[in-house]
């Protein structure tokens, strides 16, 4: 599980990288001591997530700033809804604001494309779960949106799971074998999942009594077929070409997980703004219309 300080980590690396020696536009044209009040509202539908790291950016800029959330991480929005306010130091919240927004708007399309995936196969038992097919550096915050969609996270890095793929079998000439040098070498004994591209291969797998089966770009025959052989002994993870148009007959084949590499390796952000006002300026657009659910 992340920690404050490995989400504090990345939030101010991203604003050494965007303010640099300074920001000069913000600097050049409001004048200091200049203090306005302003909104964060979404421009389309979707699930919220990742509010209380856009409040961490604004809050390591300028510890005066006071940023108010006005929805929590996980809840869906329509278009308009009031995000946040925020009030304080004029300059500090300009020079926070991309930061805060690329971070809080990446977040939101990751859970909002996951609670998509997630509601598409809610009638069955299967699982909605990510892969290590993040932005590099970011990823805590992918992996902590889809859960805020609705999905699990599978492992999170190389280190706390043994995941014997294709090209590890090759290398150690046979599942049997890569599973057996895994057992002998890795002192923590942790988990042993395998991936099987043939039914055959499944069979060759069943019999070595791994944590779990992924099911390599399987076709809904092979996959039904799988779920038959396997008789709930390992749980089986179907990965490979999922997308919304087939999610749901994945999951009707009785997979226990699937995995989705889309999630975070190339979601489309949430349309989210901030506009600041003076005292008493409405904020043009649709009107307000909070929480959907």
């Amino acid at each position: 599980m992340e920690s404050k300080e490995e989400i504090l980590e990345i939030v101010q690396m991203a604003l050494r990288e965007d303010i640099g020696s300074g920001d000069v536009t913000t600097e050049c044209t409001v004048q200091p001591g200049t203090k306005l009040r302003g909104e964060m509202f979404a421009k389309e539908r979707g699930v919220v997530a990742g509010v209380h790291v856009a409040g961490m950016a604004f809050e390591v800029m300028d510890p005066e700033v006071r940023f108010t959330p006005r929805v929590r991480d996980g809840d869906f929005v329509g278009e308009g809804a009031i995000i946040s306010e925020i009030f304080g130091e004029a300059r500090s919240i300009l020079s926070a604001e991309r930061v805060a927004l690329n971070l809080l708007q990446r977040m939101s399309g990751i859970a909002s494309l996951t609670r998509r995936f997630v509601d598409a196969v809610k009638l069955t038992k299967a699982v909605i779960i990510d892969t290590r097919k993040t932005v590099p550096g970011l990823r805590i915050l992918d992996k902590m949106a889809v859960r805020m969609g609705g999905g699990q996270n599978h492992r999170f890095g190389l280190f706390d799971m043994a995941l014997i793929k294709e090209n590890h079998i090759t290398v150690a000439g046979g599942i049997t074998r890569a599973v057996r040098l895994v057992r002998e070498r890795d002192p923590l004994k942790r988990p042993v999942e395998v991936e099987v591209r043939t039914l055959e291969e499944l069979k060759e797998a069943l019999g070595l009594r791994v944590d779990r089966i992924m099911l390599d770009n399987m076709s809904i025959e092979e996959m039904r077929e799988a779920v038959r052989m396997t008789g709930g002994r390992v749980p089986l993870e179907a990965s490979g070409t999922v997308s919304m148009e087939n999610v749901a007959e994945i999951a009707e084949t009785g997979v226990d997980f699937i995995s989705v590499g889309k999630l975070t390796h190339s979601v489309k952000a949430l349309d989210i703004s901030l506009i600041l006002k003076s005292d008493g300026q409405e904020r043009e657009g649709p009107s307000d219309p909070g929480i959907i659910s």
